[in-house]
C-alpha cells in the first residue's frame, strides 16, 4: 500500500498485516466465527506469516483456523469445545495432533461453559452459574467450583471463572469508516467476545457508508466505540464461507488437508488476501 492511499484511509482502517501487529507474542486470542463459517481466516494467515507465537486460542466450535495455527507451530493453549472441519472432513488432524503429543495445552469446554467464563467477564463478575455440566469430568479436570444456592433450595451448581482475552477478532460482512461492524444470519459467539475481550479487531468483507447503518441498526453487531482497528479483505473467510457471500469452498479446504500434495506454504500463497 502506497503513501497516498495510507493517508486518505480512515483512522480505524488499517491493512492486514497492521492489524496483526497488534496481538503480540504470547496473547491470549478469542476467535470468531463457528467451524468453516464466518471465521477471521485472512488474519489467522496473516499471524502464522508474521511469525507469531505462543499464543492462547478461545472459541467454543474452532476448526480450520485453530487446526491452520497448530500446523504453523503458532499455539501455546487452547480453550475451546468441539474442534471439527464438520461432517464433510471430520476432526481437526492438526490440532488433534498437537493435544496428543502435548505440543499445546488443553482447556477443554463445552461450548456452554466456554460461554459462561465469557460472559462472565462481559458482565464484570468472578464467575458465571452453569447447567448441565454435572456427570462430566470437565468440571474436575479444570477445577470448577460448585457452589450451594444462597437462596436456600439446597440445590448446587458449577460457576466458570470469568474469561478475558487480550484481543477478540470477527469476521464482518461490512465495516463503516468509524469501524461499526455488522453481520447478516447467525452471529455465532461474536457478539459476547466483544464484550469481554480487552480489545476488538474487525476483518470485513467491504466498507460501507455510515448512512447504511442508520438504516438498518438492529444488524450492528459491533459498535465502533468498542472497535481498536479493522481491515478490508474481501474473502477473508475463506476457504470458509461469509453468508450471503459465498459459501464453503471445499475443494481447497480439502487441498489444504492433504499435505502431501499441498503445503502449508502453497496453501498461503493461494488465500485471497496475496496480492496477484
Amino acid at each position: 500500500m502506497n503513501t497516498a492511499e495510507t493517508r486518505s484511509r480512515p483512522a480505524k482502517i488499517v491493512s492486514l498485516a497492521e492489524l496483526a501487529a497488534r496481538i503480540p507474542d504470547g496473547s491470549s486470542v478469542a476467535l470468531g466465527g463457528s467451524f468453516l463459517h464466518r471465521g477471521p481466516f485472512a488474519l489467522v494467515r496473516e499471524l502464522v506469516r508474521a511469525g507469531r507465537t505462543q499464543l492462547e486460542i478461545i472459541k467454543q466450535s474452532p476448526g480450520y483456523d485453530l487446526d491452520l495455527l497448530c500446523r504453523a507451530g503458532v499455539v501455546r493453549r487452547v480453550r475451546a469445545g468441539i474442534v471439527a472441519l464438520e461432517g464433510n472432513f471430520g476432526l481437526a488432524p492438526w490440532y488433534r495432533q498437537a493435544i496428543e503429543t502435548r505440543a499445546v495445552e488443553l482447556e477443554e469446554h463445552a461450548c456452554a461453559t466456554l460461554t459462561a467464563g465469557l460472559r462472565a467477564a462481559a458482565f464484570g463478575v468472578p464467575f458465571q452459574p452453569i447447567g448441565g455440566v454435572t456427570g462430566s469430568d470437565l468440571a474436575q479436570l479444570n477445577g470448577w467450583a460448585e457452589v450451594v444456592d444462597p437462596y436456600g433450595s439446597g440445590e448446587r451448581t458449577y460457576v466458570i471463572p470469568a474469561i478475558r482475552p487480550d484481543v477478540a477478532v470477527v469476521h464482518a460482512n461490512e465495516i463503516t469508516s468509524s469501524g461499526d461492524a455488522r453481520v447478516f444470519g447467525t452471529t455465532h459467539w461474536d457478539r459476547i467476545m466483544t464484550r469481554s475481550a480487552r480489545s476488538v479487531l474487525v476483518v470485513a468483507e467491504r466498507m460501507v457508508d455510515e448512512n447504511e447503518f442508520a438504516a438498518r441498526p438492529e444488524l450492528t453487531l459491533v459498535p465502533g466505540f468498542l472497535v481498536a482497528a479493522a481491515c478490508v479483505v474481501p474473502r477473508g473467510a475463506w476457504p470458509g464461507s461469509c453468508w450471503p457471500d459465498y459459501g464453503v469452498d471445499y475443494a481447497s479446504t480439502s487441498d489444504y488437508l492433504d499435505d502431501t500434495g499441498h503445503t502449508l506454504d502453497q496453501h498461503l500463497a493461494a488465500a485471497p488476501e496475496v496480492a496477484r
